[in-house]
Formats: C-alpha cells, structure tokens, sequence
C-alpha cells in the first residue's frame, strides 16, 4: 500500500505530507481545489511525465516522494532487483525532484534512478483512472495483456516468447544461409579463378622479400664478375707461382753454400708467406666467384617470379605475404557455395520444426484467452448490475491473425460494449458516454483487480455524471474493490464519499498573493460538515448535515490490508 506521501513546491502545494490508510480513501473539495494535483503528484513520483510547470511560482525546485509497502511475493520486488537496487527493510520509495528549468532527477530508495526505471517500478505500485482516461481499457493494444493477467497466462505467455524467440532466430538462420548461399554462389566463378590462380602461383610468405634479395644479388653479381674472373686469372697465373718457386730453391742453394745466410733465410721466409698469402687468396676469389656468379637464367627466373607476385598481389588488393591465406580464404569460400545448399535443406528443417511448436502453443494460448474471455465477461456482467448497467453487453473478441505471429501468439484481443440491448457491440471509448464509460472502466477493474498486483488504484472522478442511487452503487463497488487493494478516489458525489474508510478535503487559499493548496484529513464531525457541503452546495442546512450523518452511518465494511499486495 502508499502509506506516505510528501510533497514540497509543487504546482500550488507548497509542503504537504499525508500518512495514509488502507481501504478506500475519499478526495474532496470544491472545483478547482486542486483534487487533482495529488493524483499530478503521485503520477509524477512514479515517473510520470514532467513539465516546466511541475514548480511551484517562487520555488527554484519541487519535490514528491512516496513511501510504498508491498507485500513480500509482490513483483516490484524482482522489478527492483532486476534493476539495481537493494530492498529498502519494506519500503519502496520512490522520490522525484523537478527543476523550475524542466531538468528532473529521480530516485529509488535514496539511490539515483532513471525515469524509465522509476516508471517501470511505479507502473507496478500504481494505476490511475480517470473519467476521460481508461488507461488500459481504452487502448486495445493492452486488452491482450489485460485478458492474459485476468486468466493467469502470464507462464504462458513467457513460454510463448521463448518459442517465438526461437523461431525467429531458426528463420533469421535460414536467411542467413540462403543470403549467403546467393552471394556465395554469385561470386563461385570468380573463386574458382581465383583459386585457380593462386594454386598455380603458389605463394609463400616472406618469398617476395627473399626473391627481392636475390634479385639484388644478382644485380650486383653482374657487375663484378668481369673483375672477380680478371683477378681470378691473375691470381691463376702459374709462371708468376713457379718464378717465386724457384727463387726460393736459388737462395735457399747460395744459403746452403754459406753465402750470407743471416740476410736470406728472411728473405726465404717472406718468399714462401707469399706463396701461401697467394694461395688463400686465390681460393677466396673462387669462392666469391662461386657465389657472385651472374646466371641470366636464374636472373630471369626471379625477376618473373617476383613480377608474377606483386601483379597478384595488386590485383586483390592485399600484401605479397597474404597471398597464402587469400588462397585458403578463397578455397573454403568455393567450398561453402558447394555446401550451402546442404546447410540450407538442414536450416529449412529446423525453422519448420520451430514455426511447427511455436504455431502449436499459440493454438493452445488462443483456447486459454478464450476461456479466460469467457470467464471475464460473465465476471464483468456481475459488476455491472450493481452499477445500474444490467441491460449493458461486455464482450471479449479474440480473434487470430495467423499471418501475423507475435512473441505473444497470434491474438487481437479486443474489449466491446453495447449499452442497451438493441445497439450492436462497439469499442468502449466509442459506444459509452461519460459517465457509462467511468462505470464500465470500474466494473472492468473490479473484474481484473483480483488477478492484478497492483498496490493502489486511483480513480478520478469516475463517479462523474452520475448521482443518486447510482453514485450510490458506484461507491459501494468503490468500497468493496477496497477491500483488496488500497483504493483512492477524487470524487464531487457525497454518496462514494460517504463508502469511504478515510476522507480527505482539500482546499485552496490565497495569502499575500500566493495561492495555496492544503490537505486535511476529516475527523468524524469534519466528515458529516464536507458530506453535507457537498449534498446542499455553498450553504449548509441542518437538513443536509443530517442526511450527511445517516450516509456516514450506513452500514460499512471494516478496511483491511490486502495480503498479496
């Protein structure tokens, strides 16, 4: 239930702070007291829309907090958890701060929230009817759900998604592969080529950069065999060997005879140093030629090799070193368009065998709705009795729109009413006048509000247009929807004032030019003063305040809390 509610600048409420009571609570006051302005409040606190002129004239920002207790099994819990926030011992408060400049902050248990969070949460705290505004009931788009909370398919509802779910994604699947398949299949020539191509080149990586070097090796090689074969030769000249030879055995014969041999043995030595420098170096010029030996055919091999490379490489468009991975890139694109048809046939199965279940739970929640249909319109025809519309028709239409599957079947509920028995069934907002509407919507809520969680449901004025012993039964249907909810009602009738367990007035005042509203909770003689008001007008009679009194006295049944709220 709301227990608290606090208000601080806003519209014309300067600092309010009501505590209040389970059962059914009566809003009162004159025209344009500001009844109203509780029901702006609360809509507000819940995430209700805001406006530059939420801020009371003066005031730089306003303030509404709501304290809620729900029971324990009550869904605002997980919808609290699922968002974040950790329950608060048992309170729920929700608060919503407006700036004159329109910025708004919101909180949920002193925490900071978004305005979408604070909606979810209060949307499943708080429900407001107005006289113009069925909310729900007027909209056919929410008479589905409407129906399903009403025949407690929310199970298999949840069920129903998860099938749509997977179907939708086994035929999202399916397109997929068939896109795929297409493409695939519109690109296999070019594959082919392409992978016929690359087989044939058969790149590596890292062999541009080593026919590179090679290339430049070889270059190089060209330009200095001439002068590696020319030192070569030289360096192969065996006369100039054989002259060093002999000078070695002429000096080492006049050593021998003992000419000078202090002198020549160095001479000896640097000759035969000499003849080995020479040998070493001749076997060093070999090798360099070996290696630098210019071959026109190996030079032409790689220079075409490395042509044939980066041609390819330039044609798609990648690096020389990605021509390997292009090739098995290629390769598995060709063998997927040989095999996409195979997955396809696989894929076309399993979306048929999905489509298969979910079309089989969507029959079966098309017979629940329409049991629960059946059961709603007998529920609403005993509300309607009392409300003084016996000879009125309530029907349920479900009807199925198998072209258009949904992840909440295949459904169009839609709620139609005919007000006398010879007019033909239509749509609520469209048959009912204002005050057959504001009935209608309280007989379809006292219908619905035992399969429903929410905490508080407010009406607003929906005893308009009607008085007497209608108003009169209006306010007894008021009183016993109270019995298992906490109910709130802004009313002009003395009647449905009179079923109330707690009454509020609400006044406005002026004072040093600054217009103010006020709520006060009504004693019991404050209670028979407002009911008497309210039957004779301006000028209160004695006559008045007693038929105020014996409306006060009627029998009443005692408020209690409701337990699964």
């Amino acid at each position: 239930m709301l227990t608290a509610l606090h208000i601080q600048n806003f519209i014309l409420i300067d600092e309010l702070s009501m505590t209040l009571r389970p059962g059914l609570t009566a809003l009162t006051g004159e025209t344009g007291a500001g009844k109203s302005i509780l029901l702006d409040a609360l809509s507000f606190a819940a995430g209700g829309r805001a406006g530059r002129g939420g801020v009371r004239p003066g005031a730089e920002k306003g303030a509404v907090t709501a304290v809620f207790e729900p029971a324990a099994t009550h869904p605002a819990w997980a919808q609290l958890e699922e968002c974040g926030y950790a329950r608060n011992d048992d309170q729920i408060i929700l608060r919503r701060v407006q700036h004159v400049d329109g910025k708004s902050r919101a909180f949920v248990n002193g925490e900071p929230a978004a305005v979408a969070v604070l909606r979810q949460i209060g949307g499943a705290l708080l429900e407001i009817h107005g006289q113009h505004d069925g909310r729900g009931f007027l909209n056919a788009a929410t008479h589905r759900s409407l129906l399903d909370a009403y025949g407690g398919l929310e199970a298999h509802v949840a069920a129903l998604r998860k099938a749509h779910a997977e179907r939708r994604d086994a035929f999202a699947a399916l397109d997929s592969r068939r896109d795929q398949s297409e493409k695939d299949l519109r690109e296999a020539e070019y594959l082919r080529f392409v992978v016929d191509e690359l087989r044939k080149l058969a790149p590596e990586v890292g062999e541009e950069a080593r026919l590179a070097a090679r290339r430049t090796e070889l270059s190089a090689a060209e330009k200095v065999t001439e002068d590696l074969a020319a030192v070569q030769a030289a360096l192969g000249d065996d006369g100039l060997e054989r002259r060093l030879a002999q000078c070695v055995r002429r000096l080492s014969r006049a050593v021998s005879e003992g000419a000078a041999a202090d002198v020549l043995a160095g001479v000896i030595e640097s000759i035969d140093a000499a003849l080995t420098a020479l040998g070493d170096a001749r076997g060093v010029v070999e090798t360099a030629s070996e290696r630098f030996l210019y071959d026109q055919g190996e030079a032409d091999r790689v220079e075409e090799r490395l042509f044939a490379i980066r041609a390819a490489a330039r044609k798609h468009g990648v690096a020389a070193d990605k021509l390997a991975q292009l090739a098995t890139e290629a390769e598995e694109a060709l063998q997927r368009s040989t095999e996409g048809e195979a997955d396809a046939v696989a894929l076309k199965k399993a979306a048929k065998e999905r489509d298969r279940q979910y079309r089989a739970q969507a029959a079966d929640m098309t017979s629940a709705r329409r049991a629960a249909a059946a059961a709603l319109v007998v529920a609403v025809a005993k509300e309607l009795e009392p409300l003084k519309l016996g000879a009125a028709t309530f029907e349920v239409d479900v009807r199925t729109d198998d072209a258009s599957p949904g992840p909440e079947g295949v459904d169009v509920v839609e709620f139609l009413v005919a007000t006398n028995p010879d007019t033909a069934l239509g749509p609520l907002k469209t048959v009912a006048s204002g005050g057959e509407l504001s009935r209608f919507v309280l007989a379809m809520k006292a219908a619905l509000a035992q399969m429903e969680s929410r905490t508080v449901i407010i009406f607003d004025e929906v005893d308009s247009g009607v008085g007497g012993a209608v108003a009169d039964a209006v306010g007894e249907r008021l009183s016993k929807l109270a019995a298992g909810a906490q109910v709130l009602v802004v009313t002009h009738s003395p009647q449905v004032a009179a079923r109330a367990d707690a009454h509020c007035l609400v006044s406005k005042s002026a004072e040093a030019g600054v217009t103010r509203a006020k709520v006060v909770p009504l004693d019991a003689a404050a209670r028979v003063e407002e009911v008497a008001r309210m039957l004779s007008g301006a000028h209160v009679t004695n006559e008045a305040r007693a038929a105020a009194a014996a409306l006060l006295g009627a029998p009443r049944r005692k408020p209690r809390r409701r337990k699964s709220a």
